[in-house]
């Protein structure tokens, strides 16, 4: 039971941190603030809002995996692409500023977080 609590822990904090940017689905400006771009045009705005809303929706998931064991895998699934794809992205992409830098060890952080909740709950099981 207690590793399992750790687990659902890992879990919220893990699904907090995807729903920070969600703000930026209320405004393309947070972006600027978030990630250090500038947003160019209404494209680029869309896209970033998008992937703001795509972001909460996993944050939310993880969030509710933490509590219902029957959504955890496909939560943490969806979690782990979406993080393993960002990082794959961003580490083959170039140069990045430092609030994306920040982005990636965040997400870096975030993975590791994940690879030790589905070990507890494996170990638990």
């Amino acid at each position: 039971m207690l590793l399992e609590s750790i687990a659902a822990v890992l879990l919220i904090l893990v699904g907090l941190l995807h729903l920070l940017p969600g703000t930026v689905a209320l405004s393309a400006n947070r972006a600027r603030a978030a990630y250090g771009v500038t947003v160019d045009g209404p494209d680029l705005a869309v896209l970033l809002r998008h992937r703001a809303i795509l972001l909460a929706l996993v944050g939310a998931g993880l969030i509710i995996a933490a509590f219902a064991e029957p959504v955890r895998a496909p939560a943490l699934t969806a979690a782990v692409i979406s993080l393993v794809s960002f990082i794959l992205i961003a580490t083959t992409t170039g140069p990045l500023n430092p609030k994306t830098r920040r982005v990636l060890n965040l997400d870096l952080a975030a993975l590791a977080a994940l690879a030790i909740a589905i070990m507890l709950y494996v170990i638990e099981r």
